[in-house]
C-alpha cells in the first residue's frame, strides 16, 4: 500500500503524521497555509473553503469548493487541493506575482475589510468562476443581474455567476454588496489559465487507502464488495461519504472512531440511471452532481436543492448520507417520501429494496441492518405533475428546517387522483401525511376541499417545542403550506 499523500497547490506532501481524524483545515494550517480559517467548525461560515479536483459534469474535471473543516485529510489521499494561496500566480521568494482575477475583483471593489472571511469567499468564487457552463447559460432575468425572483435576477449576474455559490460563506463586517459586485464582475478564464486547462484532464483516480495511526484507521475500499466485507468484519466502523455530518461530530462533540470507512468514491455508488419506470441515483453522488445531472427533470428535487444547506455543503453531501443519519429534520426525506422513493440496501449477502415510507423506525433509527449500506435511491416514474417543496426556517438559505413539507399530486379534470405528502420536523422520523392524502384523494381540487384538508394536515405528526419553533407554530405552518400550494396552483392555471 502506497503511503497516503495529498497534492496541495501543485506540491505533493505526505499526510503522515496527521491523525486519521485530522481535518483538511488543520492539516493545511499546520503547514503554514493560514488563509484557510476556522470560523464555525461545522460547515456554516465558509471561512475554511478550498478547491478540490473532482470528476466533472461537463468537463473531465470540476474545481469544487468544499468545507475543509469537515473533511478528514485522509479522505483526500491521492487528490488535488488548491487553497487561496495557490490561486495567485507565484513570483519570487514565494510572493504572488499577480492576483487571481477573483482576488483582483474582490480587492478593487472593496469586498474585504477585516479579511478573515475573504479567503473562503475567494475559493467559493473561484469554483463558480471555473464552472464550465457558467457563461454559456447566464439566466439573469434582464441580462443585467437586477431582476427579481428565486434563482434568477439578483441571484444571477450578467456573467452567469450564481450567487448560490456563496450561500455557505458568511461575512460580518464588509456587507455583501461589494462581494456581489465582485462576483458579477469576473470574466471568463483565459486560455493559458492553468486551473482552466486542468479541467480538460481527468481528476486523480480514487486510491485504496489504509491509513492507520495510534490504533485508529481511515479506510477507503476500492470496490463495493470490499466495503461490504469490511463492514461485516468491523462492526465498530463509522461509514462516511461527504463527512458533512460526521465532521461536525468530530469537531463540536470531539467524537473519535477506531475505524472510519469512506464510501464516497465507490463507483457502484456513483451511478445514475434513467429507466422507463424509475430513476436510480447512486447514494454517494453529491447533491450538486445530482442537481446538475438531472438538470430539472425531477422538479421536486430541483426545488429542494437550492434550499438544502449551502452550495459548499451540497458539493460534499449525499442522499445516502442524509438518509443514513435518520434525522427527522433532514430536508431530502420529505421530498423523497412525496416521490414514493425506495432505498436499495446492500450487504455482503446481496441487496434488498425498501420503500422509504417503511425505512424509518424511530428517532435516528431505520431498518438498515449492521453491515448494510444504502447503495441507491429509486424514484418511480412517471412523476406527479403538481409538486412543491416548502421549507420553513429562520433563514432563507443555509439553515435547518423548522418544518419541511413536500407535495406531489396528480390532478385530472379538477379531481385529485393521487396525493403524496412528505413531512419533516414534526415527528421523531420523517413521515407521510397519510390522513391528509386520504382527505384529498377523490375530491375536487377546490377551496372547500383544501381548507378542510389543511385542518387535517395541521394535526399530522407530533410536533414539539424547541429553540427553532413551537409545536403550535409547526402545526400552523403545516396547514398553511397546503393553502399556499392551492394558491400557487390556482395562479398557475389562471395565468
Amino acid at each position: 500500500m502506497v503511503a497516503a499523500r495529498i497534492t496541495v497547490n501543485g506540491k505533493e506532501t505526505p499526510i503522515s503524521p496527521a491523525a486519521p481524524h485530522t481535518t483538511v483545515l488543520d492539516f493545511l494550517r499546520e503547514r503554514g497555509l493560514t488563509g484557510t480559517k476556522e470560523g464555525c467548525a461545522e460547515g456554516e461560515c465558509g471561512a475554511c473553503s478550498v478547491l478540490v479536483a473532482r470528476p466533472g459534469v461537463n468537463k473531465p474535471t470540476d474545481w469544487v469548493a468544499v468545507n475543509a473543516c469537515l473533511v478528514p485529510v485522509a479522505a483526500l489521499d491521492g487528490q488535488e487541493v488548491i487553497t487561496s494561496e495557490g490561486l495567485a500566480t507565484a513570483g519570487e521568494s514565494g510572493m504572488p506575482a499577480a492576483l487571481h482575477p477573483v482576488q483582483e475583483e474582490m480587492a478593487v471593489r472593496g469586498g474585504s475589510q477585516c479579511g478573515y472571511c475573504t479567503p473562503g469567499f475567494i475559493c467559493s468564487m473561484a469554483s463558480e468562476y471555473y464552472r464550465p457552463d457558467r457563461c454559456a447559460h447566464p439566466d439573469s432575468a434582464d441580462g443585467t443581474g437586477t431582476g427579481t425572483g428565486t434563482g434568477t435576477g439578483t441571484e444571477h449576474g450578467p456573467n452567469g455567476f450564481d450567487l448560490h455559490a456563496l450561500s455557505g460563506n458568511l461575512c460580518r463586517c464588509t456587507g455583501y454588496r461589494p462581494i456581489r459586485d465582485a462576483a458579477f464582475a469576473v470574466g471568463t478564464p483565459t486560455e493559458n489559465d492553468p486551473l482552466a486547462q486542468r479541467r480538460e484532464q481527468s481528476p486523480p483516480e480514487p486510491v485504496a487507502t489504509e491509513y492507520t495511526r495510534d490504533d485508529s484507521a481511515f479506510l477507503r475500499p476500492s470496490t463495493l464488495a470490499d466495503a461490504l466485507r469490511l463492514l461485516r468484519e468491523r462492526n465498530d466502523a463509522v461509514v462516511v461519504a461527504g463527512s458533512t455530518d460526521w465532521g461536525v461530530e468530530v469537531n463540536i462533540r470531539s467524537r473519535r472512531a477506531n475505524c472510519v470507512v469512506a464510501v464516497d468514491r465507490l463507483p457502484e455508488l456513483r451511478e445514475m440511471r434513467v429507466e422507463s419506470d424509475h430513476i436510480e441515483i447512486g447514494a454517494a453522488q453529491t447533491l450538486t452532481e445530482i442537481e446538475r445531472r438531472l438538470d430539472g427533470s425531477v422538479p421536486l428535487l430541483a426545488e429542494l436543492f437550492p434550499q438544502f444547506a449551502s452550495r459548499l455543503i451540497r458539493n460534499s453531501a449525499t442522499l445516502g448520507g442524509n438518509l443514513g443519519t435518520g434525522s427527522p429534520i433532514g430536508d431530502s426525506p420529505p421530498v423523497l417520501l412525496a416521490l414514493e422513493a425506495s432505498v436499495v440496501l446492500a450487504d455482503a449477502d446481496g441487496e434488498r429494496e425498501v420503500p422509504l415510507a417503511d425505512y424509518f423506525t424511530g428517532y435516528r433509527q431505520s431498518v438498515r441492518r449492521p453491515g448494510e449500506l444504502i447503495r441507491a435511491v429509486r424514484i418511480p416514474l412517471p412523476l406527479s405533475p403538481v409538486a412543491a417543496f416548502h421549507k420553513i426556517a429562520k433563514r432563507r438559505f443555509d439553515d435547518i428546517s423548522s418544518v419541511a413539507v413536500a407535495f406531489a399530486l396528480d390532478i385530472e379534470d379538477g379531481i385529485v387522483r393521487k396525493a403524496r405528502i412528505g413531512l419533516g420536523g414534526v415527528a421523531a422520523t420523517p413521515i407521510r401525511a397519510l390522513a391528509t392524502e386520504a382527505a384529498l384523494e377523490g375530491k375536487p381540487w377546490a377551496a372547500e376541499t383544501v381548507e378542510a384538508a389543511s385542518q387535517v394536515l395541521r394535526a399530522e405528526g407530533t410536533p414539539m417545542d424547541d429553540h427553532r419553533a413551537s409545536a403550535g407554530y409547526r402545526s400552523a405552518m403545516l396547514g398553511q403550506s397546503l393553502l399556499k400550494l392551492y394558491a400557487q396552483t390556482t395562479e398557475a392555471v389562471s395565468s
